[in-house]
């Protein structure tokens, strides 16, 4: 079978599956493992992803609006790679590839069948390894596959279980806010953190930045969306113009952390104890294997007061 898988998280599972030697096209953003990175991209970003925070909510809502296309699909690309399985995912229209944008762009033209994953819990991301696993007639795989990341799961809830619960926020945007939703909550309760904002099993949401003024948690986890870690740390300084920044109970104890949101918090794939994992580590210093402070996050200095100033927020 030839897979071109346009969803990172799904390249994961096809990997984790061992059939990774069935993909003969990625999309842009697939690099776990990464050797996959030698494939043949499939898409690309429609427009410019390298400007600020606010630049691109304001474009993606803009682009939204007018029906224009979030994602350049290769669809030439596709035909030639002769594939049998195209995946794609239909949990959100803005951070993947959707049979939407298949549809617009003629790769509907192939042969192949589509799959179209969506995953707002941790359930589903499952029930998505177990539909890869039918597909590629692995079910035996599957099944010892979601085991696996049960029992790793089962083993950061039990370690974490025995220290103090402390309250937390997960921001998954940082220009406007987004609380974190979907499978996020439940790996902080995993992680054994109380989580002040954002709903389980729900699209992340834009909050005003008073709402986090008002909860004001004991630690704050930054890890927007499709960014990676040195991407994230860009974001400190959006943050700290908001006038409360310097006054929140995670700022003045020095438990701010920046993450790597594309490889871990925003990926529905085979990463996401590995999140529940750094949620542990944040939380309580509790490491699995080698820390992983300063690869998958990092924890920020508490910046001078006086420095602070009013931000204008976007609500385009």
């Amino acid at each position: 079978m030839r897979i071109v898988s346009l969803l990172a998280s799904a390249t994961e599972i096809v990997c984790a599956l061992g059939a990774g030697e069935m993909l003969v096209g990625r999309s842009h953003e697939c690099d776990n493992p990464e050797w996959v990175r030698r494939l043949p991209a499939c898409s690309a970003p429609a427009f410019d992803v390298s400007v600020s925070s606010c630049e691109i909510d304001a474009e993606v809502r803009r682009r939204l609006r007018s029906g224009e296309p979030l994602y350049h699909i290769h669809s030439e690309l596709i035909h030639e790679l002769r594939a049998d399985l195209l995946i794609s995912q239909s949990h959100c229209e803005v951070c993947a590839v959707t049979p939407a944008d298949l549809e617009r762009s003629g790769a509907c033209a192939s042969p192949a069948r589509q799959v179209a994953l969506s995953a707002s819990s941790l359930e589903e991301i499952f029930e998505g390894v177990h539909r890869i696993a039918r597909e590629l007639g692995l079910e035996e795989r599957g099944e010892l596959v979601v085991r696996r990341e049960r029992e790793r799961l089962d083993t950061v809830r039990e370690r974490a279980a025995r220290l103090r619960r402390p309250s937390v926020v997960m921001v998954e945007w940082t220009d406007p806010l987004f609380a974190m939703g979907n499978w996020g909550p439940e790996l902080v309760e995993i992680a054994n953190g109380e989580l002040l904002l954002g709903e389980k099993g729900k699209h992340s949401a834009a909050i005003p930045g008073e709402q986090l003024r008002d909860a004001d948690p004991e630690y704050l986890i930054v890890a927007p969306c499709g960014f990676n870690l040195q991407r994230s740390l860009q974001e400190q300084t959006i943050m700290e113009r908001y006038p409360w920044w310097c006054d929140l109970r995670a700022v003045r104890q020095g438990n701010v952390a920046f993450a790597d949101g594309n490889l871990l918090f925003n990926r529905s794939g085979m990463t996401v104890s590995q999140t529940a994992e750094v949620i542990a580590e944040i939380l309580h210093g509790i490491s699995f294997g080698e820390p992983s402070e300063g690869m998958h996050w990092r924890r920020i200095e508490t910046p001078a007061k006086q420095n602070s100033r009013p931000v204008s927020v976007s609500r385009a």
